[in-house]
């Protein structure tokens, strides 16, 4: 087949959502399909949202330069507005600021303004694909509401999944995302802060909360037990994961999270709290990692834990990586449904 992969591109700026479209991409290449993906500027702010969204609309990408396409298959807001009788959407979260991040009493009058066009956008072209997927049940969660539809949640799993391994314990917990308050490094210092064992912190990757890390940091007195690493390659990061303790995953309502299934690759039990969204629905607590309260004191207790009853710690990783398995989390599978649903 044909196939045509919508996403958005935003310069300089890199993550999950990147792997997420080239594993598609790679995926459908592999079965045999001519796939090119198409990926439309972002840009954040709500004048550039709002053409960005009326450009979408005006796409129609049934016969581009009278080349027959078989199917759409869109990832990302606004892109999913566009036009063709094969669309099939795979949702990896709509405009959060205009959902479930949206605060009234701090929005600007643009941002209020926004938000029911954004609202009716989504409505009006999600309720009119062919086959409505999301990456995570949390995902479809948040879509039926806000806008009272349902999709299949469809899982992928993360990049380079095969060359996870477990090693030895080196008794530290393990962190890898940017630094941005969304993902609460911040609260997970805090928690080190509480802890009664000698357990350390890792911490990889850059954001816009580096300085204010270093200072909290300092400020509590654990420049021994927590390290900011910046940013790691790839291998080196699953060596970190190879031989921690446990993984902490403390992130605030997270739509799907690599960072869960990457430590269950890695036969490593998860630290995360009762609103991260996406990881809840891995993690099973007592079983496969804790399920906290977002509070210090509790994450401090879940880290102690872990370190204080490592053979058990190492057992809840094992069963860890037994359950992403049962799952049977692959991409024959999306691509089965996002190529072959009728």
């Amino acid at each position: 087949m044909k196939l045509l992969v919508t996403a958005n591109h935003t310069p300089f700026i890199a993550g999950g959502a990147n792997y997420h479209v080239e594993g598609l991409v790679a995926a459908l290449r592999r079965y045999g399909h001519q796939v090119e993906c198409l990926r439309l500027p972002f840009h954040y702010g709500e004048t550039q949202i709002e053409r960005q969204m009326m450009f979408a609309e005006q796409l129609d990408l049934t016969a581009p330069n009278d080349v027959l396409v078989d199917r759409v298959i869109s990832l990302q807001f606004p892109t999913y507005g566009l036009h063709h009788p094969a669309h099939v959407v795979w949702l990896m979260h709509q405009h959060r600021v205009c959902y479930e991040l949206y605060d009234p009493k701090q929005a600007s009058p643009a941002l209020a303004a926004l938000k029911p066009q954004v609202e009716a956008f989504d409505r009006r072209h999600l309720s009119g694909a062919k086959h409505l997927f999301a990456n995570s049940p949390r995902v479809a969660e948040r879509l039926h509401y806000y806008n009272g539809l349902m999709a299949e949640p469809l899982y992928h799993p993360p990049h380079q999944a095969e060359h996870f391994t477990c090693g030895d314990d080196w008794g530290y917990a393990f962190y890898p995302s940017r630094l941005e308050p969304l993902k609460r490094q911040m609260l997970l210092i805090e928690a080190m802060a509480n802890t009664r064992t000698p357990i350390k912190l890792l911490l990889t990757g850059e954001g816009s909360q580096r300085r204010q890390l270093e200072e909290l940091i300092e400020r509590l007195g654990l420049g021994n037990r927590v390290r900011l690493l910046g940013h790691i390659s790839e291998q080196e990061k699953r060596t970190l994961y190879a031989h921690a303790l446990a993984v902490a995953f403390p992130s605030f309502d997270e739509d799907y999270g690599y960072v869960t299934l990457e430590a269950m690759l890695a036969s490593k039990p998860v630290i995360t709290c009762t609103d991260s969204g996406g990881p809840t629905a891995f993690v099973e607590h007592g079983v496969t990692g804790w399920k906290c309260e977002p509070c210090p004191q509790a994450l401090a207790a879940a880290l102690d834990d872990a370190y204080a009853h490592r053979a058990q710690a190492k057992q809840m990783g094992k069963q860890g990586r037994e359950a992403y398995c049962a799952k049977k989390i692959s991409w024959h599978q999306v691509v089965t449904k996002l190529v072959y649903s009728e």
